[in-house]
């Protein structure tokens, strides 16, 4: 059988991965000057997102999509990626936070 990496390399990607420090775009850094419109663009788009209009409206296209599945007119697995969709978009407050926790320990 043929060794896939060497044990050079091996030892290598070892070192190299041991000596690696934090990102620089892990790093927590104060806003830049200037950024207040985007900021209040980003955090208007985040409130329509979350607000109580998409909760309406993911709630509307869960029971259809629900209906659909159940009367046999839409596949299950199409389905299932709409319910995924919509915990995915209210839980990413949840989602970012658990990895930017994880990245920091």
């Amino acid at each position: 059988m043929r060794k896939l990496v060497s044990v050079r390399a091996a030892a290598l990607a070892t070192a190299l991965l041991a000596a690696a420090g934090q990102a620089h775009a892990q790093a927590v850094q104060a806003d830049p000057q200037g950024s207040s419109a985007v900021l209040s663009g980003v955090m208007w788009l985040q409130g329509t997102l979350l607000g109580n209009v998409a909760t309406a409206v993911a709630v509307m296209a869960v029971a259809a999509v629900g209906f659909m599945m159940l009367t046999g007119r839409m596949n299950w697995r199409y389905g299932a990626t709409v319910i995924l969709g919509c915990f995915i978009l209210f839980g990413a407050t949840t989602i970012v936070s658990g990895i930017r926790t994880a990245a920091g320990a």
